[in-house]
């Protein structure tokens, strides 16, 4: 196991949410944190509630603006001259049937969720290079490993980050680089009021299993202990985890599992 305490990781997505928690774990283990997120304000708040402020630097990013990813890795590094871990937690999930939502809603979910995530990894890759370690750490989901209804193209996106991050760690094992995909159930954020509808809207509510999930407080300690133990994949849920196995045995059973759990 590698300990994460005092290493300089930098989180996107850090303003709420998983991030939000992370960052305060973390800044308990007295690591050097570099915090992103298109919400500076938000941003700002999250660093005066950490046990380190002091050590905590912010980095404002929009994942969609993929032009700006170099000169994003240039002004994180600039924060302390070196990153042990970037934790790509940033994204946007939907809740809209294939047949309504319209195609811009499908290019952000990529946009955001898979290219821009390729793209600040990416600029970051020569770093790590260069110094011969480097962890990154891809938020994705269960549903990056199958599929439920009104997450078409959510669940695209996720799966696209599995196939891109598995290359990038079999290309890079040789030159000390980890990879762990984290994939959450349902856990106890916004994430379903801020998903997208059809039209492009946000949803503005909240749904019953994303409510009854896990506290992010106890998924952000397995992630934590996944992350130490540079695990390739960790699931992390409830009941939910099951679909994972089930797809792999049994795929048509998942699939009259998931027709029946009317989960929105």
């Amino acid at each position: 196991m590698d300990k994460i305490d005092n290493k300089v990781i930098w989180i996107t997505g850090a303003s709420s949410g998983i991030g939000e928690g992370l960052s305060y774990a973390l800044s308990k283990k007295g690591c050097k944190l570099i915090i992103s997120s298109r919400k500076e304000d938000a941003l700002q708040h999250v660093k005066a509630k950490c046990a380190h402020p002091d050590l905590v630097k912010i980095v404002s990013l929009d994942l969609a603006d993929y032009a700006s990813m170099e000169a994003k890795v240039v002004e994180a590094m600039a924060c302390f001259h070196t990153i042990d871990i970037l934790i790509n937690n940033a994204g946007i999930s939907q809740r809209s049937l294939i047949a309504d939502t319209k195609l811009e809603v499908f290019k952000k979910l990529m946009d955001v969720n898979y290219l821009g995530t390729v793209a600040l990894s990416k600029a970051l890759l020569p770093e790590f290079i260069r110094a011969k370690k480097g962890h990154f750490v891809t938020v994705t989901s269960l549903m990056g490993k199958f599929g439920s209804p009104y997450r078409s193209g959510y669940c695209g996106a996720k799966h696209a980050l599995h196939g891109f991050f598995d290359v990038l760690r079999m290309e890079h094992a040789k030159d000390g680089i980890h990879v762990t995909l984290v994939c959450p159930g349902f856990v106890q954020t916004n994430v379903a009021k801020n998903a997208l509808v059809a039209n492009g809207n946000t949803q503005n509510s909240q749904d019953e299993a994303t409510k009854n999930g896990l506290t992010v407080a106890h998924f952000t300690k397995k992630m934590i202990k996944a992350i130490e133990n540079k695990k390739f994949e960790t699931y992390i849920g409830r009941g939910e985890v099951k679909g994972i196995y089930l797809k792999r045995f049994f795929p048509k059973l998942l699939h009259s599992v998931v027709l029946k759990s009317k989960v929105k």
